[in-house]
């Protein structure tokens, strides 16, 4: 019996519509969301990202405010324009596109955001105090901005009734962006974590004793059938582009015979990421709102 689809579009819709709702209260206290997606040089895959980011800010109600920059701009012009844009009231939460071109350093960049205005969720600040707390549901309470891809692995989940408490999570790849940081917050879910990579031995071993697999090591189809226990929980995150279309890191049909609940790709993991960006963003508006009144009132 084939998988049950796990789909990233309805579950982005659900959370996108209380992103609106959320606005449109704010609207109300006289403060309008904003997010400024810095783009530098033009690389097609990132234009078209960028693109989708802020049609979907504008369709919740949002302000986008875009930021093209040359791809020759230096390293500290590009963290200048930053500061700048930590110092717009206007201004909520701040996107920089990556990759950047060469030879611009992505860390220093990061480091120059306001932690506040974090949309993406990869400032060290906001990423060493949530993974300090103990429970999901206190990294939750905490309103700090949290990467968006995992954030969005962990609400498909919520939203299909799927629990990882007590299961085998295997998370196979270890960026950054994604791996590391789910498997925190699977960790603070109550699951017991694996983490997978290249380097790993008897990978396909490892692999089939999930209860729920994570494949984000992008590679191309490379999670076969056999590599999956019966029933399990598969999220795609890969994103891989090849002359029959976009893939996931595994083998869709093979690994849908096999598996209990599944990601597409496209239209899994992808269409929460930008979901999350824009809740990180409003989430900052409402403290920025809180912060004013509470100033006020002294």
């Amino acid at each position: 019996m084939p998988a049950m689809v796990l789909d990233g579009k309805r579950a982005a819709t659900c959370v996108l519509s209380h992103v609106s709702e959320r606005v449109l209260v704010l609207k109300k206290r006289g403060v309008c969301p904003g997010l400024a997606t810095v783009l530098v040089g033009d690389d097609p895959a990132s234009r078209v990202y960028v693109s989708q980011k802020i049609k979907k800010c504008e369709a919740a109600g949002m302000v986008s405010y875009h930021v093209p920059l040359p791809s020759t701009i230096s390293q500290e012009d590009l963290e200048s324009e930053v500061r700048r844009l930590n110092q717009d009231p206007r201004v909520h939460g701040i996107i920089v596109q990556l990759p950047l071109p060469k030879p611009l350093n992505p860390a220093p960049v990061l480091l120059s955001l306001d932690p506040c205005k974090d949309a993406d969720g990869l400032h060290p600040h906001n990423q060493g105090r949530w993974m300090a707390m103990k429970s999901w549901q206190e990294i939750l309470s905490s309103k700090i901005p949290l990467p968006c891809t995992p954030a969005g692995v962990m609400d498909i989940l919520r939203q299909n009734n799927l629990s990882v408490s007590g299961r085998h999570a295997v998370i196979l790849g270890r960026s950054s962006l994604v791996g590391k940081p789910l498997a925190f917050m699977l960790l603070a879910a109550d699951a017991t974590v694996t983490m997978a990579h290249s380097q790993t031995k008897n990978l396909d071993d490892v692999c089939r004793s999930a209860d729920v697999l994570v494949a984000a090591i992008g590679r191309p189809r490379f999670v076969l059938g056999d590599w999956v226990k019966s029933g399990a929980v598969v999220v795609d995150v890969g994103i891989n582009r090849t002359p029959q279309g976009l893939v996931g890191d595994v083998d869709a049909p093979g690994v849908s015979e096999r598996a209990g609940a599944l990601t597409p790709v496209p239209g899994g993991v992808g269409p929460m990421t930008v979901a999350m960006l824009l809740q990180n963003t409003v989430q900052s508006a409402e403290k920025f709102t809180t912060n004013s009144r509470t100033t006020e009132a002294l």
